[in-house]
């Protein structure tokens, strides 16, 4: 995944970085609608901020939660990425 991209005008790095505002619904709503229009074109953060919400809302409504191995794989090799 390109963290590089832009659509909509926002680099997937943006997105990923206001995605846990995003799924709290703590963005001011200017900012949703972009992130929004982001994910409607870029299908890889779409993915990715899917399957993070749905754990997300799991994980609120205190349902055990067994990420894939692909996500898992993906979340230990960003976290690995970040300073």
């Amino acid at each position: 995944m390109s963290l590089d991209r832009e659509i909509a005008g926002l680099s997937c790095r943006q997105v990923l970085s206001a995605l846990g505002d995003y799924v709290d619904g703590e963005l001011a709503a200017d900012d949703r609608a972009a992130v929004d229009a982001h994910l409607r074109g870029c299908a890889e953060c779409e993915r990715f901020g899917g399957a993070i919400g749905a754990m997300v809302g799991a994980l609120r409504r205190g349902l055990p939660v067994e990420p894939t191995a692909d996500l898992a794989a993906r979340l230990a090799a960003r976290l690995a990425d970040e300073p």
